[in-house]
């Protein structure tokens, strides 16, 4: 088999065991053991069968053993484990993928114990031994990210450097290699270690293991049930004060990773372009060239504000710097090619916390000693996260020297200006999400650019819904937290996930007219006009006067074509603003739809004398009086039409009128434009004028002239 077929045998496995089909998960690990000719599980699994087959004889024979839910719990994680063994023991024959040929050379050229790597790291964390520390840390690193089930005494020994306090950095480390391991497979004591790194005091360690933890239970969330020990570790954890709200932060962030792809094409397709077509432009008014330091002083021509204004650019980038604020990822279109370093050919280097300190840093400095402001700048920035900020390096070292000094000089006022201010400004709670934002950041560059990423489950292709999460859902589901969550999924436009929680809330309160509301808005914006028409029913009978409610069900009723209810919610609308063009603008619509012309040309010429600068109602007006026999009114408005931004369909209409007229050279001329401006698509008109084809039998066109006239258009357009 290969590896590929291997895998896809396993997920077979893991969802018969999902299904709690356990005969049917233990007769296609047989089958994957004899294909494979891996024999050495085939003892255990004949114990599991023994066992499971006498379980389901003294059940089905009436006898109560109140044991039978533990032995039953017991099969299937150890069903599980088997599955896994396999899979790996199988694949690290031949498998290609980066992780097997780690496990393959891991005690290559000497295979270290736990304690024998914390000996190493403890010794040789300062000075010219920091090269053995750095080594000894990735080698610390892949060890546990390769690691079988670990045994009573390695999780011992990788929990007392865990623990350490002294070594955060080394912690940092740690937590994320058990993330990664536990994405492989689930081993109940890593995960434990991640609860013990989660008690931690030390706000990197732990939110990287809070973090770590909940994609542990997202990625195995159907089997968390088997190990209740997990959620007695959660609630003693969410005892400690503060971490509900740090949960909450969490899942916030991870929501906000999902704008990732959309900021990054965002700024590629529309905000670089506009700064290089805006560049050329700015240049001449500026004169850059004789931008001097005695001309600078003078002020801003505020002539170039305007031009930053008009072009959208300034709101563009004001949109980028408050979802920066927000802590949303708005650098990763920029980094996306500096991740080719060798630096980051080591799986373990994209987790780690940036330090001056690491080798390929301390011993290529950029600045003397005596001004290694940028660096403590860039090590405190909270907008870039660890990957990044060695990107940052490793980009500089790559600049001549004059243009590294320059920046170096350029850079250190404003580097001081800005620790100061961080000093200053930053709480604790901000340096929490602070230290999510730059986590969640390095995963998603570890997940999306890692140049082995096909290799691995891309955490961020998953919904991710944590709040679903049945171990997760007792500590958030409180209706604040729910509140917050509903309202920043709806911010985001995520209707369907703002969808349920909404749903779970109005539950709760069932009176509350505005959830019901926000309800119909999330299953409007998804399509389901019927059921977010019943909704908005719903929330009408809790607040009968709200216009935004009636302006959306009389919306749905004539989106699902029903304009004569429609029409009912309008008028309900028209009393409380008579003056509102837009309600007219609908009144007549509806009127229009039901085919009461002259009650629709009312509703329409109260529209053109309140606004007659925007020219709305032009159209509807012209198709009516068209509609109605009063060409002559029709032609007037058309020939405004004409002059101000037609389109094809206005053209179309307007050689209607001149039909009706029985001027057929006007009419014909109307038509070729038509055609013209549709870029000749002669097909599209004739589909357009087809569907016409009752109003033209209505104004009196004989029907035997039509193709004549169709006809002349085709010389026409051939001149």
């Amino acid at each position: 088999m290969t590896p590929q077929e291997i895998t896809t045998y396993y997920n077979g496995i893991v969802a018969s065991l999902d299904n709690k089909e356990l005969k049917n998960a233990f007769d296609s690990l047989r089958q994957l053991m004899l294909t494979t000719k891996e024999y050495g599980c085939l003892d255990k699994l004949n114990e599991m069968y023994d066992t499971y087959k006498y379980m389901l004889r003294y059940r089905m024979e009436g006898a109560n053993d109140p044991m039978q839910q533990q032995i039953y719990h017991q099969l299937l994680s150890s069903a599980y484990e088997l599955a896994d063994t396999l899979k790996h023991t199988v694949l690290l024959k031949d498998s290609p993928r980066t992780y097997y040929s780690r496990l393959r050379s891991i005690d290559i050229p000497k295979p270290y114990t736990y304690k024998e790597l914390a000996g190493i790291l403890t010794a040789s964390h300062e000075g010219a031994e920091r090269t053995v520390f750095d080594n000894a840390l990735l080698v610390l690193f892949n060890k546990i990210w390769v690691s079988a089930p670990l045994t009573v005494d390695d999780a011992a020994e990788i929990q007392q450097l865990l623990l350490d306090e002294s070594q955060t950095y080394v912690s940092s480390e740690i937590v994320s290699a058990l993330m990664l391991a536990l994405q492989e497979s689930f081993d109940e004591r890593k995960l434990r270690l991640l609860f013990d790194a989660a008690d931690q005091p030390e706000p990197e360690v732990k939110i990287r293991a809070i973090i770590g933890i909940l994609l542990t239970l997202y990625i195995y969330r159907n089997r968390m049930y088997l190990y209740p020990r997990t959620a007695e570790r959660l609630a003693e954890l969410a005892e400690q004060p503060g971490f509900v709200p740090l949960l909450r932060a969490i899942i916030l962030k991870f929501i906000l990773s999902r704008e990732t792809e959309k900021i990054t094409r965002k700024l590629q397709t529309e905000i670089i372009p506009q700064m290089m077509k805006l560049t050329p432009k700015l240049n001449k008014k500026l004169n850059i060239q004789d931008f001097t330091a005695e001309t600078a002083g003078d002020g801003i021509n505020p002539e170039w504000e305007k031009m930053l204004e008009n072009s959208g650019f300034a709101e563009k980038m004001k949109e980028f710097s408050e979802l920066q604020m927000e802590g949303a990822d708005v650098m990763h279109s920029s980094f996306i090619h500096l991740k080719s370093y060798p630096f980051f050919r080591e799986t373990g280097n994209w987790f780690l916390p940036f330090s001056v300190r690491h080798t390929s840093i301390a011993g290529n400095s950029l600045f003397a000693e005596k001004d290694n402001t940028m660096l403590e700048a860039l090590t405190s920035s909270s907008f870039i996260c660890n990957s990044d900020k060695y990107s940052i390096y490793f980009s500089l070292m790559n600049l001549p020297p004059e243009q590294r000094s320059m920046l170096a000089r350029q850079f250190s006022g404003e580097a001081a200006e800005f620790m100061e201010q961080k000093k200053e400004t930053l709480n604790f709670r901000q340096k929490e999400e602070s230290i999510i934002s730059e986590y969640i950041q390095d995963l998603y560059r570890f997940y999306k650019v890692y140049p082995q990423r096909a290799e691995f489950t891309d955490i961020f292709d998953l919904p991710l819904d944590f709040h679903n999460l049945p171990t997760i859902k007792p500590y958030i589901s409180d209706t604040e937290s729910l509140n917050i969550l509903a309202e920043y999924y709806l911010k985001k436009n995520y209707y369907e996930d703002a969808l349920i929680l909404f749903r779970e809330l109005s539950e709760r309160e069932p009176t509350d007219a505005v959830l019901f509301q926000k309800i119909g808005f999330c299953q409007e914006t998804g399509g389901r006009y019927a059921e977010a028409l019943d909704t908005y029913i719903h929330a009408e009978l809790l607040d009968g006067n709200n216009k935004w409610t009636l302006r959306h069900i009389a919306k749905l009723y004539r989106a699902t074509g029903q304009p004569e209810k429609a029409l009912v919610y309008y008028n309900r609308l028209e009393q409380a603003e008579p003056d509102n063009l837009s309600v007219q603008v609908n009144i007549g619509h509806c009127y229009l739809e039901l085919k009461d012309y002259d009650k629709a040309l009312k509703c329409f010429f109260k529209v053109d004398y309140l606004d007659n600068k925007s020219h709305k109602a032009w159209r509807p007006i012209a198709w009516c009086s068209f509609i109605t026999g009063k060409y002559e009114q029709a032609e007037t408005y058309y020939d405004k039409i004409v002059l101000d931004r037609p389109n094809e369909q206005d053209f179309l209409n307007a050689g209607h009128t001149q039909l009706a007229l029985r001027r057929y050279k006007k009419a014909l001329e109307l038509y070729k434009r038509s055609v013209q401006s549709e870029h000749n698509n002669y097909p599209k008109f004739m589909e357009q004028f087809r569907q016409d084809l009752p109003e033209l039998k209505a104004a009196g066109i004989p029907e035997n002239d039509i193709p004549l006239l169709l006809d002349e258009l085709r010389y026409m357009l051939e001149e």
